[in-house]
């Protein structure tokens, strides 16, 4: 079946930056995409999907959901759905306050660091004893470079506040709730295409630059200027091969959404947010639509603890 509505979220540290895109399923059987909005409030935002599940929610957000394997087994961590409402309690009550110094970390506490200054990735693998701390999917492939460590929390490929945030606020707080709240999480809880039913909201681990080479977004290099989605004009250039995207799809996007991608999406700082996650939402809604596989994994390791992003070529887990 399709869900009745499918959103991206892109879920920052900085709740200035948190931006969601949303598509509605109509009665034709068709989607139709809107213009990207801020998340004001988090409890809202799933309050919202919860009230509106009845055809069914796909969400996808932007940071890790999941485990590295060797730290998971090392941890006495077997299955993530399990550990994850734990964290924060009980011998986990300082799994999300973020280590400042080396020697604050441990596998109870392996956030870091706190604040910046001397800080390394390598005291990290160092104090957990782990030589790598990146999960299969994180790892760098043909179409994107490696993502950063789970639990790094520094500089801008850091993932580990987002992270935090969002099992802390969001994910943790839904699944403790599970007598009132249908909430499956792909794919610790089962392949795609068995989560997506009525009344019931699917979280997963959804990236723009994974769903860049799905639709086509390209940043040429230009010699000596800069280039790439922080850069409106190079925003802007995209916007025919997005349009021509959701046609071939037979997706409709709404006339404030093709406004934005004319304008690329605005001159402001933000603009590159919702760059991203009208650029996510498509990319969602390509495998939402059978154009492209969703990625379930394979291994059993993989889909009970580390996890995979959507999307995703998956040979070999």
């Amino acid at each position: 079946m399709l869900p009745a509505r499918v959103i991206h979220a892109d879920w920052s540290a900085n709740p200035r930056k948190r931006w969601m895109a949303e598509a509605v399923l109509g009665a034709d059987n068709r989607y139709t995409a809107q213009a990207p909005k801020l998340i004001r409030d988090a409890g809202l935002f799933m309050l919202t999907a919860m009230t509106e599940a009845a055809g069914g929610v796909l969400i996808g957000f932007d940071f890790p959901i999941g485990l590295p394997l060797n730290y998971a087994h090392k941890a006495g961590i077997d299955d993530f759905l399990t550990a994850l409402p734990q964290f924060g309690e009980g011998e986990w009550a300082e799994f999300y306050q973020v280590a400042a110094q080396a020697d604050e970390i441990s596998l109870h506490r392996p956030f870091y660091p706190a604040k910046s200054g001397g800080k390394q990735r390598a005291h990290l693998t160092s104090a957990l004893g782990l030589k790598d701390l990146r999960r299969a999917c994180d790892r760098k492939t043909a179409e994107r470079p490696a993502a950063a460590e789970l639990f790094w929390t520094m500089g801008a490929q850091q993932v580990g506040k987002a992270a935090i945030s969002g099992w802390q606020e969001l994910l943790a707080p839904a699944l403790r709730m599970g007598e009132y709240v249908k909430l499956a999480i792909w794919p610790f809880a089962g392949s795609f295409e068995t989560l997506i039913k009525p009344g019931w909201i699917v979280a997963c681990e959804a990236y723009p630059a994974e769903f860049y080479g799905h639709v086509g977004v390209r940043f040429p290099r230009k010699a000596g200027k800069k280039s790439g989605k922080r850069v409106q004009a190079d925003r802007i250039a995209n916007a025919p091969t997005l349009l021509e995207f959701a046609q071939a799809r037979d997706i409709r996007l709404d006339a404030v959404l093709v406004e934005a991608l004319g304008d690329g999406f605005g001159a402001d700082a933000f603009g590159e947010d919702r760059f991203d996650v009208a650029v996510s939402l498509l990319g969602m809604l390509n495998i939402v639509l059978g154009y492209r596989p969703p990625g379930d994994p394979k291994a059993p390791e993989v889909a009970q603890i580390e996890g995979w992003i959507l999307g995703m070529a998956n040979d070999n887990f």
